[in-house]
This record gives C-alpha cells, sequence and structure tokens, in this order.
C-alpha cells in the first residue's frame, strides 16, 4: 500500500512538473519555426532560429531593451532590499507607542489596487520631470508593504543575543546592521532578491505609462509592440520572450537554495 501511495505521489508530480514546463518548451520550439509552423500547431524543433533572431535585431532595438530593463532590475532590487530590510528590521527590534498604528497601515495600503494610483504616480512624477526615466519605474516600487512584512517576519527569528554582543563591543546601529544582521540573513535577502527582480524585470503597466520614447522601452513592451502588431510573426516574439524569460530562471536557478530557506525563514 505504501509503494502504491509514493508511485501516485511521483506520478502525480511527474505529471504536473510536465504541464509546467510544456509552455516553455513549445516556446523553445517555436522560436526555431516560422509563424506558419507555429499557428499549424507543429511542435518540433525547426530551422528558422537564426532567421528568427536577425528579423527580430532588425525589428527593434533589443539591446536597448535589454540594459534598460536590467538597470531598472538591479538598481530596483537593490534600492528595495536595503530599504525594506531596514523598515522590517526597526519595526521588529525597535519599540515605539505608534509602531503597531503604523505597521497597520502600511499593511491597508496592500489593499489598495494600483490601478488607484496610476494617475497621482504621473502627475507626481511629471511635476518631478522624471517621467521617461528609470527612476519613474524604481521609485514606486522601492519600499512596498509585501516586502517590509516579509523581512518584519523573517527578522523575529533573529537571535537578538547577536545585537546585545554587538552593543557590548561598542558597535553604532548602522554596523550592527550591516556587519550583523545583513550577513545573518542571506537567505531572506536571497528569496527578495528574486521575488523583487523577477517584479521589476516583468513590470509592464507602469512602464507602459512612464517610458514614453521607444528608446526607453523595457524588454517587456517590446514583447507587447511586437504581439500587438496588425501581422505579428509569432516565432519573432517567441525568440523575444525566450530572451525576456532567461535573466528571471537565471537568477532564481543561482538563488534556489537560498530562496527555499529565505521562505522558511531560516537564518543562519
Amino acid at each position: 500500500m505504501r509503494k502504491l501511495t509514493t508511485m501516485v505521489v511521483h506520478l502525480f508530480l511527474i505529471s504536473a512538473s510536465a504541464i509546467s514546463l510544456f509552455p516553455f518548451i513549445w516556446m523553445l520550439m517555436g522560436m526555431t519555426n516560422s509563424s506558419t509552423d507555429i499557428l499549424k500547431g507543429k511542435f518540433s524543433f525547426g530551422s528558422m532560429f537564426m532567421e528568427n533572431v536577425h528579423k527580430l535585431l532588425d525589428m527593434t532595438n533589443l539591446g536597448a531593451a535589454f540594459w534598460n530593463s536590467s538597470v531598472i532590475a538591479i538598481v530596483g532590487t537593490v534600492g528595495t532590499l536595503l530599504l525594506s530590510s531596514m523598515a522590517g528590521y526597526g519595526f521588529e527590534v525597535y519599540q515605539s507607542k505608534g509602531k503597531s498604528r503604523l505597521f497597520g497601515l502600511l499593511m491597508l495600503s496592500m489593499m489598495m489596487p494600483f490601478a488607484a494610483v496610476m494617475i497621482p504616480l504621473f502627475r507626481m512624477f511629471s511635476n518631478m520631470g522624471l517621467l521617461n526615466t528609470p527612476m519613474a519605474v524604481i521609485l514606486p516600487s522601492i519600499t512596498t508593504a509585501f516586502m517590509i512584512f516579509f523581512f518584519l517576519q523573517n527578522t523575529k527569528s533573529f537571535p537578538r543575543e547577536l545585537l546585545q554582543a554587538g552593543r557590548v563591543d561598542g558597535l553604532s546601529e548602522w554596523r550592527l546592521f550591516t556587519k550583523i544582521y545583513m550577513p545573518t540573513m542571506k537567505p531572506t535577502y536571497a528569496a527578495a532578491a528574486i521575488i523583487t527582480f523577477m517584479s521589476y524585470w516583468n513590470n509592464f503597466l507602469w512602464p507602459l505609462i512612464a517610458l514614453q520614447t521607444q528608446d526607453k522601452r523595457t524588454l517587456p513592451l517590446v514583447v507587447s509592440s511586437l504581439a500587438s502588431s496588425y501581422n505579428p510573426d509569432y516565432g519573432i516574439i517567441m525568440v523575444a520572450i525566450v530572451i525576456t524569460t532567461l535573466p528571471s530562471v537565471f537568477i532564481f536557478f543561482l538563488l534556489q537554495k537560498q530562496f527555499v530557506q529565505g521562505m522558511l525563514g531560516s537564518v543562519k
């Protein structure tokens, strides 16, 4: 009976994995085929890969789009990790009378849909002269209630004895944070880095509004423009989607072990 249960579980997991991987496998096959073959449902590798790549490079400024996405994702991720971890650390470590009320308001902001703040954000960044710049995309998401909450929850398992020992040794509060807290919370930072990087990298709606010229577009905007053309070439679109997907996949596999530890709240 136990072997039968194990076999059923394994079959279920294999099936779920195959279903999850199917879109990506089909996408890899699609980028080597022509648009006509893709529309016909061809499920095998073809010989059109290099031609699709050349067409994509001719039709778009792919290098600039990749650079724009990289700058926004990397700078945004670093800023978010630093500010959100400082906020989570402060909420958990330091005591004040209004802390719980302030945190409650912060959590309440998670219920507000982004569509409700798009127009105020647009007007604010327009008045600041930041529209059509990377900072217009980075700043609205550089601190989020979810990420602050994530760091706060993981900080609950942080050993306070380390902070007390550091204070006895005469370390300043900033050095306690950078020399003791940050190295100890590496798994949490890794998990937060993956979540934040993917959020910035795949962000579409706000960059579509804030980035108004072709040379400032990010990769998701390039893919969208290819897909919304009058006669879309699906082979080219598949190549663009694969290029857009690979950095997120690379970051995830690079930090996979730490991601699991961080989501479990482990501290080392």
